[in-house]
């Protein structure tokens, strides 16, 4: 069992039961929420921020975009080749 102090036992006791009961209110629910966006608004930078989703060709080429097609079968020979050398080897 983990060597640890009363102290540190009591702290993170009485840190859940202070969390529990100030988030037992809806009112004190939706400051919080509130809080986390606008800290994790601060945080990402703007750039990092995807905004143009959903994808509308992720995983789904067109069959008549032939570099887009060449592109992913090339990239399927690989995967297929290199797991035939580990299993040769």
């Amino acid at each position: 069992m983990m060597n640890t102090s009363p102290l540190k036992s009591a702290v993170i006791v009485g840190a859940g039961i202070t969390s529990v009961s100030l988030l037992a209110s809806k009112s004190n629910r939706k400051k919080l929420m509130n809080f986390t966006t606008k800290m994790k608004n601060k945080v990402v930078p703007l750039k990092y921020r995807n905004t143009d989703l959903p994808i509308e060709k992720g995983g789904n080429p067109h069959p008549e975009d032939l570099e887009d097609n060449k592109m992913v079968s090339e990239g399927a020979q690989y995967s297929v080749e290199y797991y035939d050398k580990k299993i040769q080897d």
